[in-house]
């Protein structure tokens, strides 16, 4: 057996479920991958159904008491008995044929890879408001493209970066890079991000190949809730702060500061902005920018951005258990 699946959850049963029909669907047999479950602090009663989903699917489980996706992708890494681990967001359903195809990119002659991240297209939940900027469908976790090669190559589109809702890789490789930082990724509901990025980027900067392949494809369901301006510039300003974060873990401090002046200017011209209320559309594609700016400046000026993360989550873990 070469390859285990991974998924990740905190408190989303319904999904875990839909995720878990798609691998029951795949083309191969179900003694080609080994299956696990982590779950990532959920609550009690979302524990229990978790733990039958396991049963009923054949997979392990895995509980950690603390919430953080990239503690939990870790646990899975450490947890493997295959070559290869396989990770999928548990709001995301594969195609028939993605655990065939992974088995296929990993197996195939020549350079071996380190890491391959698989495309991802959108299952709506409600429709994408038109109001919604069309550069910003990446921040959904949508990747359209169709093609194989080398990240940061002419092979793919300049730009293109791995989404651990969909990607595989080579878990001695994994551990011997330190796993997924635990500085970064999701905790709870925080919008934390790019530690995938920055995994890929150190193993390829390490002389690895770091791939991409749309043959590997999922489904992502896009939440409704996510359909709101308030929602969408949230995930902005935490996407400024991770892209800070992400080039001091690489060693590269120069780019935040010659990026800096842009997005202090940015910020100074449309300040005014802020005083829209969040859950306006008017203006938006000003707006974000600003929310953007913001998180990239507190971060470049020493925000703790990962204790940040977590207190938001210890407060919405607080808030679910007193409702």
């Amino acid at each position: 057996m070469e390859l285990t699946v991974c998924i990740c959850t905190h408190n989303r049963p319904r999904y875990v479920r839909d995720c878990l029909d798609g691998l029951r669907a795949q083309t191969v047999s179900r003694d080609r991958f080994a299956l696990q479950l982590v779950d990532s602090g959920s609550s009690p009663p979302v524990a229990t159904e978790l733990y039958g989903l396991a049963i009923q699917h054949g997979a392990r489980l895995i509980r950690l008491d603390q919430p953080g996706v990239s503690m939990a992708r870790n646990a899975g890494a450490w947890a493997a008995q295959t070559p290869f681990i396989a990770y999928i967001d548990d709001d995301a359903i594969p195609a028939s044929d993605w655990v065939a195809s992974i088995l296929e990119a990993i197996g195939q002659p020549g350079r071996p890879p380190a890491l391959i991240g698989g495309r991802i297209l959108p299952r709506w939940e409600s429709p994408l408001p038109r109001w919604w900027p069309d550069s910003l469908r990446g921040v959904l976790s949508i990747i359209e493209h169709e093609g194989r090669g080398e990240y940061r190559t002419r092979s793919v589109p300049a730009g293109l970066e791995p989404y651990a809702a969909n990607m595989v890789v080579h878990v001695l490789s994994l551990l011997a890079a330190g796993g997924f930082g635990g500085a970064s990724g999701r905790f709870g509901n925080s919008l934390l991000s790019d530690e995938e990025v920055q995994l890929a980027w150190m193993l390829q900067d390490a002389g690895y190949s770091v791939r991409y392949d749309s043959r590997i494809t999922v489904h992502h369901q896009i939440q409704a809730r996510r359909m709101r301006p308030e929602w969408l510039l949230s995930r902005l300003y935490w996407q400024g702060a991770s892209t800070v974060l992400t080039r001091r873990l690489l060693q590269e401090p120069e780019r935040v500061w010659r990026e800096l002046p842009r997005r202090l200017a940015v910020a100074a011209l449309l300040a005014p902005l802020a005083l829209l209320p969040r859950n306006s559309t008017l203006l938006l594609a000003a707006r974000w920018r600003v929310a953007y700016a913001t998180g990239f400046i507190k971060a470049a000026f020493g925000w703790k951005v990962t204790e940040a993360a977590m207190r938001q989550a210890a407060g919405d873990a607080m808030s679910q258990a007193a409702a």
